[in-house]
């Protein structure tokens, strides 16, 4: 039996404490935690940014010296922290991304996607959606990472996204795949993390 959906869980109560706009501010807590992939100066990239919990997380482990750029189809409402950058933009458009490269003409040293499409609940359709974006995240991920960069991906484990994994793990120095204690109960994604082209 599934475990029942509950948007109000503890990482939920946390962040509405902590001041943070999303319960997902825990996911790169987590990663960090494990990996320890930020480091003060360090310009981080974020792909999917609404509603801007990874945002802030990046910022306070960057620190004054480094920059986080956020961009995404939905108005990310402005943060005062003078280290991010919000874009309203769709990474599929090209305008969008030379944006990125305007407001960071210097490379990445990490590039996260916390992207999903709009799901319709139809398997197949969801899976091959999740992996196309998959697939946008980590051509312009490799664009823009510094050779040794790391990139960060949620994905939704199903043929087409196992098939991206599969290839993806050919592409970086070391490539793994993390289950979060912070992910609710409810839900089957993963994030992977590959790093040094």
């Amino acid at each position: 039996m599934s475990k029942t959906y509950n948007r109000k869980d503890r990482f939920y109560t946390q962040a509405k404490e902590s001041g943070y706009r999303s319960r997902a501010s825990y996911k790169l807590k987590e990663i960090q935690d494990k990996l320890k992939i930020i480091n003060a100066g360090n310009r981080v990239l974020d792909l999917g940014c609404f509603p801007g919990g990874w945002l802030q997380i990046a910022a306070e482990l960057v620190g004054e010296s480094g920059l986080v750029v956020g961009i995404d189809r939905v108005s990310t409402e402005a943060l005062p922290n003078p280290n991010i950058k919000i874009i309203l933009g769709d990474l599929y458009d090209a305008s969008a991304r030379d944006e990125i490269l305007n407001i960071s003409p210097e490379r990445f040293d990490i590039v996260l996607s916390d992207m999903s499409p709009s799901l319709t609940g139809i398997k197949d359709s969801d899976d091959s959606r999740s992996a196309e974006l998959l697939q946008l995240a980590s051509g312009f991920a490799r664009e823009v990472l510094k050779q040794n960069g790391t990139f960060v991906a949620k994905i939704f484990p199903g043929h087409d996204c196992d098939l991206f994994v599969k290839e993806e793990r050919k592409k970086w120095g070391t490539f793994q795949t993390l289950s979060l204690k912070s992910t609710r109960g409810s839900s089957i994604e993963k994030y992977i993390v590959g790093r040094g082209m």
